[in-house]
């Protein structure tokens, strides 16, 4: 398995939740994302909008977000 990102490039980042579902609503100081999900809810996330995203905001990210870390690693590959 690869490991997490230490210092992820933001547009890889974003590219990375379009991937798994999340649509860009926002960006100025922070960067608001949305995900609709089958049963008609809405997944929220926000992070900040600077040009490298550390590894452990991501973590806290993926957990808010209810994303797991394997479909994170998987699609940030393909990013």
């Amino acid at each position: 398995m690869s490991k997490f990102p230490v210092d992820a490039p933001q547009t890889k980042v974003i590219k990375t939740l379009e991937i798994l579902g999340f649509r860009l609503v926002r960006e100025h100081e922070h960067i608001a994302m949305i995900r609709e999900n089958p049963d008609g809810t809405k997944t929220p996330l926000t992070m900040p909008n600077h040009p490298r995203i550390k590894g452990s905001t991501l973590r806290t990210i993926c957990t808010q977000a209810a994303i797991s870390r394997d479909d994170f690693l998987k699609a940030y590959e393909q990013a």
